[in-house]
């Protein structure tokens, strides 16, 4: 028997899985659970985003590849992440590569069940719009940590040398 969202150690604080038992006995019924052996991709930057993946168990690996094809990490998530959700629900491709770095248990979720449901409980339609926010909301502080990192002063640079 897969195992129930019910039993998720991450009800409290996750969106899927702290939902009213009405939606959450629908959720249970789109769902199908997988596991996945370390190394393996749950999907490929560039790949048709056909779903969404709740990540039960286990931690994996998030990663970006650039135009002269040296991949670099984003971040590692664990158990509670959704995985493919900005893909799935624009019904595009994901623009990452997601790959397993201990053995994982996910719940799929295809992307016309995804979209059915959001279309039936618009509460939760509210929070997958947070979450988004929230994700794009910190892909601001990374660019910006990043780039700003790396500027150099070029007046402070030569008055060193003076």
């Amino acid at each position: 028997m897969p195992p129930s969202s019910l039993d998720c150690a991450q009800r409290p604080d996750r969106i899927f899985c702290d939902l009213e038992p009405d939606a959450l006995g629908e959720f249970e019924g789109i769902k199908s659970c997988q596991t996945f052996p370390r190394g393996s991709e749950l999907f490929r930057e560039g790949q048709s985003a056909r779903g969404v993946y709740l990540l039960r168990e286990g931690r994996v690996r998030l990663t970006v590849c650039s135009e002269s094809g040296r991949r670099m990490t984003l971040r590692t998530v664990g158990p509670g992440e959704i995985l493919g959700l900005s893909a799935a629900l624009a019904g595009g491709f994901h623009e990452i590569t997601a790959e397993a770095v201990d053995e994982v248990e996910v719940a799929e979720i295809r992307r016309k069940d995804l979209l059915h449901f959001l279309h039936e409980h618009c509460d939760i339609c509210l929070q997958v719009v947070n979450l988004l926010s929230e994700d794009l909301h910190e892909a601001y502080d990374r660019v910006r940590a990043v780039g700003l990192t790396r500027t150099r002063h070029p007046h402070s640079h030569a008055a060193q040398h003076n």
